[in-house]
């Protein structure tokens, strides 16, 4: 076992970022992948005109690489937001927007795997409020997921770096999971397992694996500390993933870790070809 025997995929807005979007996926492609992934690309804008979507298929098909992932629209990411979907007002709205415009792009391109950023703790709201916001546009969610053939992916994040982000550790956002397979019926909902960020909340990961790898549709990694590539931090990256394969997990691994100083066409030297 070991990295060699993984499959992975570059996320295309972490990695390749000194490049301009368009460019990107061939620069993936030239570093030797044939998959990658996507946070919504265009921040400001859930519903992007035609011709802007219609580039980004091209760019992608060109390069000869499959899209594997991609995110709703999350509002200003990277940035001060982590979501919209629980988010009273203009921004659910601007999710509920989405939702039909990401999963058709991601079909369009074959892609079977939607993240849905579940947003910040809005000062002044009342918790349940937005949960209860939030499991109605995940349903609706997962329903266009389904409709498409995906999955809908669900994901923890960080208390360190995301401190008004409710969902800080895997249990958090499986139960989520379970929520919203409950509500719909359909049973799409999916766990997004990144190893960098619950190793930032201090979990035990080999016990996280253990007991979600069933529930997991994803998963993404970056070293820690530093959320560089592997080996610039202490995780045993290698032995997590050969728990994750050992558990039935056979899906792709999303790379979703800074360059550091270098160009991102350098920071894979850690992975045998």
């Amino acid at each position: 076992m070991g990295f060699a025997d993984q499959r992975f995929n570059v996320n295309l807005s972490i990695l390749f970022t000194e490049l301009p979007l368009l460019e990107r996926p061939a620069a993936a492609a030239a570093a030797g992948f044939t998959a990658v992934e996507l946070w919504w690309p265009w921040v400001d804008s859930p519903v992007p005109e035609r011709s802007e979507l219609d580039a980004l298929k091209r760019a992608i098909e060109d390069a000869g690489v499959q899209l594997t992932g991609l995110n709703f629209y999350a509002g200003q990411l990277p940035g001060p937001d982590r979501g919209a979907l629980s988010i009273p007002g203009e921004e659910s709205e601007r999710f509920r927007a989405n939702i039909d415009v990401a999963a058709d792009f991601a079909a369009s391109l074959g892609c079977t795997a939607l993240n849905a950023l579940y947003g910040n703790r809005v000062e002044g709201v009342d918790p349940a409020e937005q949960d209860a916001l939030a499991l109605e546009n995940l349903t609706l969610a997962a329903r266009a997921a389904d409709r498409i053939g995906a999955v809908l992916l669900i994901e923890a994040l960080n208390r360190p770096e995301s401190p008004l982000y409710p969902l800080v550790s895997a249990p958090a956002a499986v139960t989520v999971v379970d929520r919203v397979n409950e509500a719909t019926g359909l049973g799409n909902a999916r766990f997004l397992m990144d190893l960098y960020h619950l190793s930032m909340n201090g979990e035990d990961l080999p016990a996280v694996i253990e007991r979600f790898a069933s529930k997991t549709g994803h998963v993404q990694i970056a070293d820690n500390p530093g959320r560089g590539a592997p080996g610039t931090g202490s995780l045993p990256l290698e032995d997590l993933l050969d728990q994750l394969n050992k558990a039935g997990y056979d899906g792709w691994v999303g790379l979703e870790y800074k360059p550091g100083e270098r160009p991102s066409a350098e920071a894979f030297d850690w992975l045998a070809r």
